[in-house]
């Protein structure tokens, strides 16, 4: 049995490269940048004006002139204008370019318009007022947004502003998930007495998705030689397989027995957790192996605890471990890394991890009611309220 500490890092050891694919846009939200995004031009590319008003040569202000004919307008996206007389004054808009020969803008709010001559009411002003500068913000070549970056609705944005209408992301893996046992029926069938619907199998396609990740699902009955079939063909056509269930100790639990029978080499199995601890992870060829134990919230917490931080991993992403308060005191005698269900509240800028209650690892419905799971150490049984520990979040 291996450690939870050594898991981790044989699972991180494992990652691979799935490559890079080019995509539209518009297509890339969630996906990770795998390019750096640069400037195509100054940002802003030219002195742009930032407030509605009137445009001014501020020399003329310094020496006592207060009213100014109004000469033009400058609208945005309009050509650039020139202030021809310096007395004069042109008409300007948000976002437009600042005219030549002029430098100081007034806001409307500031002056007061009558039969074309505009008078301002104040007396002091400052030269280049409420100018955005040309390259103020980012200069060409600069780096915008860098590699390996999630990509967000700001992404968009700048991808869109420098026109980059198609960007090199990473490949997402191609994974099948798979669940076994004939105790498990269709969710729109009407289980008997001794069976219950799949739900493990659409709480991991779940999970992935929030990675953007399609996957492909499947089950399979309790027959040994029929499992072995279709997972021969499994390692072939995809990157990943997820299973649940089935790698335990059970007369039926085939799977690290076929897994051996088909040339997948076996990294480990059993990790000194719980929920979790019958996790079987090995690797045929290219094809990774995530073996979770049936118990729904094994293979919940199983996927956030090895499967995230391997594809986060394996994309080049560095995740940061996020903590919270325990806000009750917990007791856990057994000699193994606990993942306890919590509820998380913000209190005075601090977030507080409530344990919550539930009958074990097949308690599904528990997850309702739960938002994160917080890493409790072994070789402790009492952890105080108030204490710090790691916690894997699945809600916002």
């Amino acid at each position: 049995m291996i450690s939870v500490e050594n898991a981790l890092q044989t699972v991180l050891n494992t990652t691979q490269d799935f490559g890079v694919e080019e995509i539209p846009f518009l297509t890339s939200l969630g996906r990770i940048l795998k390019e750096d995004i640069l400037a195509d031009r100054d940002f802003p590319p030219f002195h742009r004006v930032s407030m509605d008003g009137i445009v001014i040569d501020f020399e003329e202000f310094k020496k006592g002139q207060r009213s100014f004919k109004i000469a033009g307008v400058q609208a945005a996206g309009g050509k650039q204008l020139t202030l021809q007389d310096s007395k004069e004054c042109i008409e300007v808009m948000t976002g437009a370019v600042l005219p030549n020969k002029a430098n100081t803008v007034i806001r409307y709010e500031d002056i007061t318009i009558k039969n074309g001559v505009a008078t301002v009411a104040l007396d002091e002003i400052k030269k280049r007022q409420n100018i955005h500068n040309k390259g103020k913000d980012r200069k060409v070549d600069d780096v915008l947004i860098q590699k390996n970056t999630k990509i967000s609705a700001a992404e968009i944005g700048v991808l869109a502003t420098v026109g980059k209408s198609f960007v090199k992301v990473a490949k997402q893996p191609k994974v099948m998930i798979v669940s076994t046992g004939d105790e498990l029926v269709g969710v729109n069938e009407v289980p008997l007495t001794h069976q219950i619907r799949r739900s493990n199998v659409f709480t991991l396609v779940s999970l992935l998705e929030k990675l953007n990740i399609s996957s492909e699902t499947a089950h399979i009955k309790d027959h040994k030689q029929t499992i072995k079939s279709k997972i021969e063909n499994y390692l072939q056509e995809f990157d990943v397989l997820l299973f649940s269930g089935a790698v335990s100790k059970g007369k039926y639990d085939f799977l690290p027995q076929v897994f051996d029978e088909l040339g997948v080499k076996k990294i480990f199995h059993k990790v000194t957790q719980r929920p979790g601890k019958p996790f079987f992870f090995g690797k045929k060829a290219n094809c990774i192996v995530f073996g979770f134990p049936g118990n729904p919230i094994a293979t919940f917490v199983n996927c956030l605890a090895y499967f995230y931080p391997w594809y986060f991993n394996s994309l080049g992403i560095v995740q940061k471990e996020e903590t919270a308060i325990l806000g009750e005191d917990v007791y856990f005698k057994p000699n193994l890394v606990y993942f306890l269900q919590v509820k998380l509240k913000n209190k005075f800028g601090h977030i507080i991890a409530f344990p919550v209650t539930a009958n074990g690892s097949g308690d599904l419905a528990s997850l309702a009611n739960t938002d994160a799971f917080m890493q409790l150490p072994k070789d402790k049984t009492v952890f105080k309220k108030g204490a710090v520990f790691p916690v894997l979040k699945y809600r916002l």
